[in-house]
Formats: C-alpha cells, sequence, structure tokens
C-alpha cells in the first residue's frame, strides 16, 4: 500500500491515534479500490494526517478529530465484520452520524455500524438496509407503533422502506395482506371520466408502488398475489366504507389528501392492522383553497398514544447526493423569496 501522506509526531495541542485491521480483512475492504475511501476520510478531516504502512493506520491531528477519525475506523471494521462491504457513500454517512452525535444533534447513540448492518429484507440478490439514522428510527417506529407517519422530502426512502417492511410482515405471516393506497389527485380522483378499464385508469398514479414491489418481490409472484387479493394496490377513493384488517396498510403522497380523506383513511385501521402514511408537504398539488390533511394530522395527532410521527430530512436523501443539495436549495430559495404558497399548505 502506497503512503499517503507522512504522518509526523504530534506536536502541542495534537493527538495521535494508531489502528491495526486484522489480518483476515484485505486493506482494500477498508480502503477502497485506488483508496477511494481512504480519500472519502482525509477529504472529511483535511486537518488530520493520515498514514497507511501495510495493515498499520495511523492520524495525527487536532484531538478531537482524530478520536472522530479512530471512532470511524472501529465502525468500518464492525460493518466489514457482517460481511457488509463499505462504500463511499456509506462512510460518508458514517462520518455525518458520528459529528452528529459529537454535536448533540442525535439524543439516542446508535452507532454507524448498527443503522448501516440493520436488514429489513433480502430479495433478489440484495438487501434493503436503513442507511441513515433518522431511517432507522423510522423503521424501528413502524415495528413499535401501529400507525407511524413518514414525512420528508423526496428521496429520503420514506415508501420504499415502508414497502420493505410491509413484505417483510407479510412474509413472517405477521399480516394476511399488503394494502398499498393513493391519492389520484392529477385525476381529481373522478376515475370514471378516464378512458380504459379500472386497472388502466388507476395505473399512472400507483406506478411507483408497483416499481418498489417488483424490487421486493419476485415479479411472476405478484398477479398471482394480486389475484388472490394478498396484495391490493388501489386509488384513496376505493377505501371508504371498509374496514381492514389482518393488513399491512400504506397510504403514499399523503400530502395530497384534504383532511375528510385522511380522517376517513385512518379509521379505516382493523385489528391486527398496521398503517404507514407517508408524504412531503413541500409538494402539494391540491387546489389552493383546499388544506392538505398530512399537514392537518400533525396538528391533531401529534402526542397521541401508540401514533408516530417520523421526520426525514435532506440528510436522509438516499438518491444521488446532489438532489439533497437540490431539496436544501428549494427550501432556502422559499425562505428567502417568501414563496411558499399558504393557500395549498393551509395556513
Amino acid at each position: 500500500m502506497t503512503q499517503t501522506r507522512t504522518a509526523h509526531d504530534p506536536a502541542q495541542g495534537q493527538a495521535r491515534a494508531h489502528f491495526t485491521v486484522p489480518a483476515k480483512h484485505p486493506m482494500v475492504t477498508v480502503l477502497g479500490s485506488g483508496d477511494a475511501l481512504l480519500r472519502v476520510i482525509e477529504n472529511a478531516f483535511p486537518r488530520t494526517d493520515i498514514h497507511v504502512r501495510g495493515n498499520e493506520i495511523s492520524a495525527v491531528g487536532d484531538a478531537h478529530e482524530v478520536a472522530l477519525v479512530q471512532r470511524l475506523f472501529d465502525e468500518m471494521m464492525l460493518v466489514l465484520r457482517t460481511g457488509q462491504p463499505m462504500t463511499e457513500d456509506a462512510v460518508e454517512r458514517s462520518i455525518a452520524m458520528l459529528r452528529a452525535s459529537e454535536n448533540g444533534e442525535s439524543d439516542i447513540p446508535e452507532s454507524p455500524a448498527e443503522v448501516l448492518t440493520q436488514n429489513i429484507l433480502s430479495s433478489r440478490g440484495r438487501t434493503i438496509r436503513p442507511k441513515t439514522l433518522n431511517q432507522k428510527r423510522y423503521v424501528d417506529a413502524i415495528d413499535k407503533h401501529t400507525v407511524v407517519f413518514g414525512i420528508g422530502p423526496a428521496g429520503t426512502g420514506k415508501t420504499y422502506l415502508a414497502m420493505a417492511k410491509a413484505v417483510q410482515a407479510l412474509q413472517s405471516k405477521q399480516v394476511n395482506r399488503i394494502i398499498l393506497t393513493r391519492p389520484a389527485v392529477e385525476a381529481g380522483e373522478r376515475l370514471g371520466y378516464l378512458p380504459g378499464t379500472l386497472y388502466e385508469k388507476i395505473d399512472p398514479y400507483l406506478r411507483p408502488l408497483y416499481d418498489a414491489l417488483h424490487d421486493m418481490l419476485d415479479p411472476d409472484s405478484i398477479p398471482r398475489l394480486m389475484a388472490a387479493g394478498t396484495i391490493e394496490v388501489a386509488p384513496l377513493a376505493y377505501m371508504r366504507g371498509r374496514t381492514l384488517n389482518d393488513a399491512f396498510i400504506i397510504l403514499d403522497e399523503a400530502q395530497n389528501t384534504n383532511p375528510e380523506q385522511m380522517k376517513m383513511f385512518l379509521t379505516r385501521l382493523g385489528f391486527e392492522s398496521k398503517i404507514v402514511i407517508t408524504g412531503d408537504v413541500t409538494q402539494i398539488d391540491l387546489p389552493s383553497n383546499t388544506k392538505s390533511g398530512l399537514r392537518q394530522v400533525q396538528e391533531i395527532l401529534e402526542g397521541v398514544d401508540d401514533v408516530h410521527f417520523s421526520r426525514l430530512t435532506s440528510h436522509d436523501v438516499v438518491r444521488h447526493r446532489l438532489v439533497g443539495r437540490i431539496v436544501d436549495a428549494y427550501e432556502e430559495y422559499d425562505q428567502r423569496n417568501g414563496t411558499a404558497d399558504r393557500g395549498r399548505t393551509g395556513k
């Protein structure tokens, strides 16, 4: 392994940490192909001098930063011991979690390794896991509570993780069926005016839910499960008048429900069922004089026993890293220019 920097003896006010990678772990798993992971660490800690020789890693610099580097390598090794590889994204998220913990932004001391190694579902050669602390807490809340709201911007895994928990619950026989729904607000929910059969009418609005299902189940099994009623995908309008027992129910795009629809949906809850409601209150497509049911329900149900609100932010975006920066830029623009439509948000 080539030397990336020259480590020196600690100067006054500096500290030194030493880390030995066990022989059973090739250095490439710790440093990355072409030292890609090491470069991520060096960029995150520019005032820390990191030196690699054989399977020995040393760091010299500010005592606080060196301690974080030491913790980071400890966490990386915990992940690697599970057989899960480290990626550049995982290293960046680990550093963010460690910094949040140090800054007092994290009130529960879950470690990066605990977050990154929590398996939800393994399917078709891939494993679905939370990738951020808030995602882990969201997943844990689904286990602990009957009704969970996942609120946050696009790309934070709100719906995808809820779908994974639904499939997990079905496979472990915790529920007998999965019900997926979302408001077809673009059609005003008056689907009778659209051409085609029922499924042809609703397919464009429910397609994201189908796509997630195909990631988690054998595609050949999905038509069979749907024909048997084990999986149901339907617009919100078709939930009225039903009581849903022994089911894992997901309402997606809930920001586009009005208060009456939200109340109607919540009161569909039957015995041995679980509800997860996801939405992004910054992307409301309702008419300007209509209040969002998702905004209102936070005022009504906050603090109610067995109801939990999980709030995710741009830091939890798991799409391309630029998506998080785009979300932040739009939020800053709205705050700076006061362009948020207060009628649409119900304010």
